[in-house]
C-alpha cells in the first residue's frame, strides 16, 4: 500500500494536500481497497462550507456506499470531473487522478491536527 509522506490523513481515511489555502482531497490506498470497485461518487457540496467530520458527499462501491468526511473546516471549490465519466480512477490512482475535491481552506493551521503518514500506517495497522 502507498502512503505518501506529503499527505495529511484521518481516522475516516480520507488524505489531504495543502496548497496554499486551498487543498485537494480523496480517499487513501487502504480506503479504496476495502471499498473495492468504485462505481459512483456524489459531491452535492460545492459552494458550500462544510466543518471538520461532517459529511461532504459519498462515494460508492460495487457492495456498499460510504460516506465522505472533511478532514477539516473548508468551502468545497469543486468536484474532479474526472471522476464522473471514469469512478474507477479513484481506484487506480487514488492519490493523482482520483482525486475528489478541492476546497478552500477555512484555517490552514488545521492541518496540523491531522495524522502523518507514520501515523496513519499505525491506525490501519500497515
Amino acid at each position: 500500500m502507498n502512503f505518501p509522506s506529503e499527505l495529511k490523513y484521518t481516522k475516516d481515511h480520507e488524505w489531504i494536500r495543502v496548497e496554499g489555502d486551498e487543498a485537494v482531497i480523496g480517499i487513501t490506498d487502504f480506503a479504496q481497497r476495502e471499498l473495492g470497485d468504485i462505481v459512483f461518487v456524489d459531491i452535492n457540496t460545492v459552494g458550500e462550507e462544510v466543518a471538520a467530520n461532517e459529511v461532504f458527499g459519498t462515494i460508492e462501491a460495487v457492495k456498499t456506499v460510504s460516506d465522505l468526511f472533511m478532514p477539516v473546516n473548508a468551502e468545497v471549490l469543486a468536484v474532479n470531473d474526472a471522476i464522473d465519466a471514469s469512478p474507477e480512477l479513484v481506484n487506480s490512482d487514488p492519490y493523482g487522478e482520483g482525486w475528489i475535491i478541492r476546497v478552500k481552506l477555512s484555517n490552514v493551521a488545521d492541518i496540523d491536527g491531522l495524522l502523518s503518514a507514520d501515523q496513519y500506517k499505525s491506525e490501519v495497522n500497515a
